[in-house]
C-alpha cells in the first residue's frame, strides 16, 4: 500500500493508499459517516461505511484535530471537496485530541478573533487561514524566482543596525552589548552597498516598525523584499516594480487557484493586473483628493482613507511619483527640474493602499552630507554609507515590497494579522 499525499490523489484513482493527517471535520448520515482529512497539502472527504469496516472502527468518536491514519480506495467523484474522495478501509488514531478549543463554526469568524488570536498556533489550521498562508508562500517563491530568473544575487541585510533608514520615531532600541542599536526598518543601506559589488541585488527579510497603529494593514514585524539595480533610474526600477507585480499576480492564479476558491475571491480584478500599471504625480494626487472633498493640502503625506480614494479611480495598481523632498528619506534623489521634490514611487492597489515605496537615491556624496544635517541624524554612523558614493558612486535605484500587504490585496483577508503566521501586533506578542 502507498502513502500518498493528498494533492496528489489524482494519480491513484481505484487504487488503495495510505493517507496521514488530522480530523478536520465530520458528520454522519446513518449506516455511512464522511470525515475531512487534512494533511497539510489538501482536504479530502473519506467516506466509512458501516459494512466496508469493522464495527470498533465505525462506532469509534474520535474527536477533532486528532492525528490519524487511513487506508483506502481513491474514487474520483465531482461533486466531493477537490473531485476526489477516499472509501475507507481502516483508520489508526495516532494522537487523540482532547476538547480542542476552536469550535468548528468558529475557526474562520472574525468576529472572535480576539478569542483567536491567542490560539493562533491552532487556528492556521482552518481552512482559510491554510489557503491564505499557502498563497503567501507562493508570493514568496515567486518573487525569489522572479529575481533569480533576471540575475539578481540575493544578499541578506543584518537585523540589527546602529541606525534609523526611515526616521527615527519608528525604531524598536534594544541594548547591545552596553550601547544602543535597532531592529531593521529596512536593508536598503545594506543593499545598496552590495549592490556595488554585484550590480543587481535583492534582501528578503524581516523588519521592524514601533508604530503605534492598530489599522488593518499595519504591524510591528513584517517581511520586505528590496531588490537595488546600479546605473538605473527611477523609471527603470518602476518597469521593474510593475514586472514583479505582475508576475507575482501570474503565479498565484496559475499555481493557487484552489485556494482563492477557498478563501471566494473574486479573480476578475487580478486578472487585469496586466502592464503597464497607472503613474500620476503627487499633485495630481492632491488635486484629486481635493475635488474629492478631502482635507489635505499639498505638502501632506497620504494616510490610508487618502490611499483608497486615490486608488479607487483606478482597475489596476497606480504609482503616485515626485513627492516633496520634506516628507521623504534623505537616501532619495534629488529630481533634476524640480529641486523641491525626489524622485521617488509609491504604489498603491485597491482594498489595501500601498504595497511598494521606491526611489532613485542620491548618489552625490555632498547632497547626501547636507540631506543628513538637514534631518539632524548622527552622521558618524553614516559614514560607510557615504563611503559607497566616495569609492566608485554611481546612479542607482530600488524599491521596497511589503509582502504581507501584497498577501492581504490579493486574498481579500480582513486584516492583515491573517497573512503572516505568528504576527505580531501592538500590545499582542503571544505566541
Amino acid at each position: 500500500m502507498k502513502f500518498v499525499y493528498i494533492e496528489n490523489l489524482r494519480n491513484f484513482v481505484n487504487e488503495e493508499v495510505e493517507l496521514r493527517g488530522w480530523l478536520y471535520n465530520k458528520r454522519e448520515s446513518g449506516s455511512v459517516k464522511f470525515i475531512i482529512l487534512r494533511d497539510g497539502t489538501g482536504f479530502v472527504q473519506c467516506i466509512l461505511s458501516k459494512t466496508d469496516v469493522p464495527v470498533e472502527i465505525f462506532e469509534r468518536n474520535i474527536p477533532y484535530e486528532s492525528s490519524i491514519v487511513v487506508r483506502g480506495i481513491v474514487r474520483e467523484d465531482k461533486r466531493a471537496p477537490g473531485g476526489y474522495e477516499v472509501l475507507v478501509k481502516d483508520i489508526k488514531v495516532i494522537t487523540e485530541s482532547e476538547n480542542y478549543p476552536i469550535p468548528k463554526v468558529r475557526e474562520d469568524n472574525i468576529p472572535d478573533v480576539d478569542v483567536l488570536m491567542p490560539m493562533r498556533h491552532l487556528w492556521i489550521r482552518s481552512k482559510k487561514q491554510w489557503a491564505i498562508l499557502r498563497i503567501r508562500s507562493e508570493v514568496e517563491q515567486a518573487i525569489h524566482d522572479f529575481f533569480y530568473n533576471r540575475g539578481f544575487i540575493r544578499t541578506d541585510a543584518p537585523i540589527l543596525t546602529p541606525a534609523s533608514v526611515e526616521g527615527t520615531t519608528t525604531l524598536f532600541e534594544i541594548d547591545y552589548f552596553g550601547k544602543p542599536a535597532y531592529l531593521s526598518q529596512s536593508g536598503q543601506l545594506y543593499v545598496e552597498a552590495t549592490m556595488m559589488s554585484f550590480s543587481k541585488v535583492y534582501c528578503f527579510g524581516p523588519t521592524f516598525r514601533a508604530e503605534k497603529s492598530k489599522t488593518r494593514k499595519h504591524l510591528s514585524e513584517f517581511w520586505m523584499v528590496e531588490p537595488e539595480v546600479a546605473y538605473a533610474e527611477l523609471e527603470d526600477v518602476m518597469d521593474l516594480a510593475e514586472e514583479l507585480v505582475e508576475y507575482i499576480v501570474e503565479r498565484v492564479l496559475e499555481r493557487k487557484m484552489e485556494e482563492l476558491k477557498i478563501l471566494e475571491r473574486d479573480i476578475k480584478e487580478l486578472e487585469s493586473v496586466k502592464k503597464p500599471f497607472y503613474r500620476i504625480t503627487y499633485e495630481q494626487a492632491i488635486e484629486k483628493l481635493m475635488k474629492k472633498g478631502f482635507n489635505i493640502k499639498y505638502g501632506d503625506d497620504f494616510g490610508a482613507d487618502e490611499e483608497k480614494g486615490i486608488v479607487e479611480e483606478y482597475d489596476k495598481p497606480v504609482s503616485i511619483m515626485f513627492y516633496p523632498k520634506e516628507i521623504k528619506p534623505f537616501y532619495m534623489k534629488i529630481d533634476y527640474i524640480d529641486k523641491t521634490k525626489v524622485r521617488n514611487f509609491d504604489m498603491l492597489v485597491p482594498y489595501v493602499g500601498e504595497i511598494i515605496g521606491g526611489s532613485q537615491r542620491e548618489e552625490d556624496i555632498e547632497t547626501l552630507i547636507s540631506r543628513i544635517r538637514e534631518e539632524n541624524l548622527p552622521m558618524e554612523l553614516y559614514i560607510w554609507y557615504l563611503e559607497t558614493r566616495k569609492y566608485g558612486g554611481v546612479p542607482h535605484s530600488g524599491f521596497g515590497l511589503g509582502v504581507e500587504r501584497t498577501v492581504l490585496w490579493i486574498t481579500k483577508a480582513q486584516h492583515i494579522r491573517e497573512t503572516i503566521p505568528f504576527p505580531r501586533l501592538l500590545e499582542k506578542i503571544y505566541p
